[in-house]
């Protein structure tokens, strides 16, 4: 089966211990929506060289394209370069790049040893030019090892986006005056004859909504979300649907 869409990895002890919430995993996966490449997972990992590799493994096995976030500084706790290197079956390497752009901006150019962990790469690491800052993005084939500060993550992954393909959804929404046993049947009718089209439900339960579903229809082409929207209507009483979005 080829592999398509991404998977994302949010490597961070702090994350996990609520030290700092997270906001890379949420803004990624609203930015890959907007650009049409479908997520297949995200997982919350460890600074630990063992989790990563089993993660790196398990997205590797449905996605294409993987994004990792955090973890690439020069602390004892960066340990994503060699975790992602290993789940490679790749050495560990200095790139001379790297090493030009720390020593130009290091005083004197003089550099520590910890300092300079942050050239080291997996093999064949390919670095991004990213505007707005020195840093670049460091990615290897489909593995793209992003940044956990909210800020440069954001920026790089731009720059990652901007390198991509996706095929944007058409979605359509229903509000409905009815609760979601009353409209089942209509919905399990539709998603089985249209399997190709996603069918979302979600029950609302705040009297202060004006509606008690919401339904969702979304594929890549807008002809097969029309059909199935018009076939729920049509399957539903009168007065049923709210308004449509």
């Amino acid at each position: 089966m080829e592999r398509t869409g991404a998977a994302a990895i949010i490597i961070g002890n702090e994350v996990l211990t609520a030290k700092v919430q997270d906001q890379n995993g949420p803004h990624l996966i609203r930015r890959l929506r907007e650009v049409g490449i479908p997520l297949r997972s995200v997982e919350t990992i460890l600074d630990d060289v063992d989790a990563i590799v089993d993660a790196m493994s398990r997205a590797r096995q449905k996605a294409r394209y993987v994004f990792t976030s955090g973890g690439i500084g020069p602390t004892h706790d960066d340990v994503t370069v060699r975790a992602v290197a290993l789940a490679l079956g790749k050495p560990v390497v200095r790139l001379p790049e790297m090493v030009s752009l720390i020593e130009a901006r290091a005083p004197g150019g003089k550099v520590t040893a910890e300092g300079m962990r942050l050239a080291d790469a997996p093999e064949g690491a390919v670095l991004l030019p990213q505007a707005g800052t020195w840093f670049p993005v460091l990615t290897v084939g489909d593995v793209f090892l992003l940044p956990g500060v909210p800020q440069l993550f954001r920026m790089q992954l731009e720059t990652v986006l901007a390198r991509l393909r996706g095929t944007p959804v058409v979605l359509n929404s229903l509000f409905l005056s009815l609760g979601e046993s009353e409209i089942a049947a209509v919905l399990d009718a539709v998603a089985l004859s249209m399997p190709h089209v996603a069918i979302g439900s979600y029950p609302e339960f705040d009297p202060a909504k004006d509606y008690r579903v919401k339904i969702t229809v979304e594929c890549d082409e807008r002809g097969p979300v029309e059909e199935a929207v018009a076939r729920i209507i049509g399957g539903l009483p009168e007065g049923a649907v709210l308004r449509r979005e």
